[in-house]
């Protein structure tokens, strides 16, 4: 008996880049095409086709060679013409985004895309209004919701460990050498360019905003404040910059129930904890710190009863009153997982809940943030209408 094989011709956009290469392109599309792809319960098996997009002949070529990819082009208008390729795929830099995105949305193909979405809110709701007009099936990416540590954090939640959830503590980033002395930076230069759509607000209030709201509930206002705490870099070419965007951000949220949440982001911090993102959530019965991989909790059964005095040293191990939460599932990589419900979406129209109205709101909730910076003061998300 022959199995039915669904290729999927995916226009992939901007992979040149890190994030594109490593999470999108190897962990995510290869590594789907060497399991032999997506086995549906009826027996039959989607297999992602992918061609690679950009404007380097030799970045191209050397990618997919070393992947085993033989299609790539730079010439998007002719990917976009063949209607093999049904999907389009954007990791560029945000300003370059929208436009190729309404063009593959012209062109009839369903889009899936990285955060932000747009440069802009308006821009964002844009696109979000196209694809709805042209009856495509859109998707934005939101990784952190299936990683190991958030899962284990949702099971959790889900079973009601933390009686009364209280608040919710966020600490991401890590060292970004400013490639003036030996080691090699670890992100691109224009991620420090605000003319460029660089800055860590515009990036990961994105994140905090489906994290926070899938996890914990509405955000119905923010207070942030930024700072350019490295003020000089130097650029892939050797020559030194000037850095424009906010490297760091210092973020509370208030949520719908009166959950406080507050988010620590950084691009010049040394890391003196689990992991690069840790969450801790207090309630009234428990706690947990989830990091990418792991989470630990302490029931209040287990809590100790520290008292203040600085004049002696505590006889409480303050890290011994934790448990490890055992691994229930099987976690694949974050990107991967969500390519393949994006791709059963596609094929077989199964549930999917991260249209591109939620790429709007990770848009909004990083303009209000840099709204509230430059007011210095707290400020209202409202509710935005689809």
């Amino acid at each position: 008996m022959t199995v039915k094989v669904h290729n999927v011709g995916i226009i992939m956009n901007g992979v040149t880049g890190r994030m594109g290469t490593n999470q999108h392109l190897i962990r995510s599309i290869c590594a789907i095409r060497n399991q032999g792809g997506i086995q549906l319960a009826d027996g039959e098996i989607i297999l992602p086709d992918p061609i690679l997009v950009g404007r380097s002949v030799v970045k191209l070529r050397n990618l997919g060679e070393a992947h085993g990819v033989s299609r790539w082009s730079t010439d998007l208008d002719a990917c976009l013409a063949d209607d093999y390729n049904t999907i389009y795929f954007d990791a560029q830099t945000t300003d370059r985004r929208a436009e190729s995105v309404l063009k593959a949305i012209a062109a009839g193909k369903h889009i899936y895309c990285e955060k932000p979405t747009a440069v802009s809110s308006a821009e964002a709701y844009t696109l979000y209004c196209a694809a709805e007009a042209a009856g495509v099936k859109h998707g934005v990416v939101q990784d952190k919701l299936w990683l190991p540590g958030l899962v284990k954090l949702r099971t959790l939640i889900d079973t009601g460990f933390f009686g009364e959830i209280l608040s919710v503590r966020g600490e991401f980033g890590y060292w970004v050498f400013d490639g003036k002395g030996p080691v090699t930076p670890q992100r691109p230069s224009w991620n420090y360019r605000k003319e460029d759509g660089g800055g860590i607000i515009t990036d990961m209030l994105c994140h905090w905003q489906y994290v926070l709201t899938n996890l914990f509930g509405p955000i119905r206002a923010l207070t942030c404040t930024g700072a350019t705490h490295v003020k000089e870099r130097v650029d892939e070419e050797g020559k030194p910059y000037t850095c424009t965007a906010d490297d760091s951000a210092y973020a509370t949220f208030e949520l719908a129930g009166g959950i406080m949440a507050h988010f620590n982001s950084s691009w010049a911090v040394r890391v003196r904890r689990d992991d690069l993102l840790t969450l801790q959530v207090d309630g009234t019965k428990g706690s947990a710190v989830a990091g990418l991989r792991d989470c630990v909790a302490q029931h209040e059964s287990a809590t100790p009863r520290p008292t203040w005095n600085p004049d002696v040293a505590s006889g409480v191990q303050y890290s011994d009153g934790w448990t490890r939460v055992p691994d229930y599932q099987v976690c694949d990589n974050a990107f991967k997982v969500q390519w393949e419900l994006f791709l059963r979406h596609v094929v077989r129209d199964e549930p999917w809940a991260n249209g591109l109205f939620e790429g709007v709101k990770g848009v909004q909730l990083t303009e209000l943030g840099i709204q509230s910076w430059e007011k210095r003061a707290w400020v209202d998300v409202p509710e935005l209408d689809r």
